[in-house]
């Protein structure tokens, strides 16, 4: 009984020790840099008339939007081209061919 008292003891004072260290030491200071290649959100949805489900996958450093489905019958996972969505939007902002504004 006394050796586990005195063993919990030892325990909680080298964890006491390494708190302290690492409290203590300096620790250098670091800017937020962009190191990732891309963010990505992926978003579940469902197309009507599809009989699968798709995740959307938007990659927002790049722009892009992509989807992926599975298909329960053939095991197979298909995966959309994706889109770029500058062009999506300013076609969109543009309006329909010979039309400008609203």
């Amino acid at each position: 009984m006394t050796r586990t008292i005195w063993l919990l003891v030892w325990v909680n004072v080298a964890l006491l020790l390494a708190l302290a260290l690492r409290l203590t030491s300096p620790q250098a200071a670091q800017a937020q840099v962009r190191v990732r290649v891309s963010d990505y959100d992926l978003i579940p949805g469902n197309v009507i008339g599809s009989p699968t489900a798709f995740v959307y996958i938007l990659d927002t450093a790049q722009g892009r939007l992509g989807a992926v489905t599975f298909d329960d019958s053939s095991g197979r996972t298909f995966a959309l081209p994706p889109l770029d969505l500058a062009q999506v939007f300013q076609a969109a902002q543009n309006g329909p061919p010979g039309r400008r504004g609203y």
